[in-house]
């Protein structure tokens, strides 16, 4: 099966998009390969994997872990559908405080990489919906850290109006707290 990466325009963020095979029976995918991520130039290593249900109107994040525990996600949905977003949190970067969204869906099979220096955060669009996502680091809730995903300074437009939090991403810091002591 191909494995095809696509640079996206936030530097580092990737789209991956996998062949698959489908007939009458269902489909068949191999979401992660090493070798053929590696063929297409994306060579990582994975640790740990995690996966969550939400359900409509669910907003988690904007979630990063700091550079003493750095972590990179591979993201897909496996069910529904998420509108999935990266925030760049480099402050020396280009692209520092810019966002970058897609909807990933259980039908389109896309995946996105956001390597350290990202926050994450995404919000369900269908009544139910999953997400898997192979990390490249150990989850480290002492390096753990939230970017308010509503912040004006990054200006995020989520596709919800009431969204649905967990108590952590209700209290995420502004962009200007973070940088009186970036971590990336």
């Amino acid at each position: 099966m191909r494995t095809k990466i696509t640079e996206l325009p936030l530097k580092g963020l990737k789209l991956v998009e996998i062949d698959y095979f489908k007939d009458k029976r269902g489909f068949f995918i191999e979401p992660w390969n090493k070798k053929d991520f590696k063929k297409a130039g994306l060579d990582i290593e994975f640790v740990q994997e995690g996966h969550s249900g939400s359900g409509k109107n669910v907003l988690r994040g904007l979630h990063s872990q700091d550079a003493v525990c750095p972590m990179g996600k591979l993201v897909r949905c496996t069910a529904g559908r998420i509108m999935d977003v990266a925030v760049d949190i480099r402050h020396k970067s280009k692209t520092f405080g810019k966002w970058y969204a897609l909807e990933l869906t259980a039908e389109n099979k896309r995946q996105i990489y956001l390597p350290p220096g990202f926050a994450h955060g995404f919000c369900g669009l269908t009544d139910y919906s999953e997400i898997q996502y192979k990390q490249t680091g150990y989850y480290a809730s002492d390096h753990e850290f939230r970017i308010a995903w509503d912040d004006p300074d990054i200006g995020i437009a989520w596709p919800i109006e009431k969204p649905v939090l967990s108590e952590k991403d209700k209290h995420g810091m502004s962009l200007a707290e973070y940088m009186a002591d970036p971590v990336f």
